[in-house]
């Protein structure tokens, strides 16, 4: 099949598919006239792919992976990497976490001021200004 009807049949874009074939994790067959032309299987090896990205892989790993599917055994040094991705997620995930809660406060902030969190609450009123009811603070 053309790249076209692939990447209709996957649900990805042909630059996607350009991209795979870059990153050496999707091949094709060329015609005389270089177009692309992909066996069946590329459909299920495409969402295989999709599936990794989705996994937070980039395609480095991507790559290192895709052999050991085709044989159906991975190297214990894929497994150790694989797992290092996995360390990896679960900190930028606790990392998101916590700019989370910190923009929480900023909002809890800006929806609350206080004189603690806004310089401008501390400031006085000017001593010719102490009576005057029109005093504007600015936040």
């Amino acid at each position: 099949m053309r790249i076209g009807e692939l990447a209709d049949r996957s649900k990805v874009s042909t630059r996607a598919l350009r991209y795979y074939e870059e990153q050496g994790i999707l091949s094709s067959e060329r015609t005389p006239s270089g177009q692309r032309l992909y066996p069946d299987s590329a459909i299920d090896r495409v969402r295989l792919i999709q599936q990794f990205y989705a996994a937070g892989l980039g395609s480095r790993t991507i790559a290192t992976i895709l052999p050991c599917v085709d044989v159906g055994y991975a190297e214990p040094e894929v497994i150790e990497n694989l797992r290092a991705e996995r360390v990896r997620i679960t900190a930028s995930i606790a990392e998101l976490e916590e700019a989370g809660r910190r923009l929480d406060q900023v909002i809890e902030h800006a929806v609350h001021p206080d004189p603690e969190h806004c310089p401008a609450l501390r400031e006085q009123p000017a001593a010719g200004n102490a009576g005057n009811a029109e005093t504007t603070v600015s936040v």
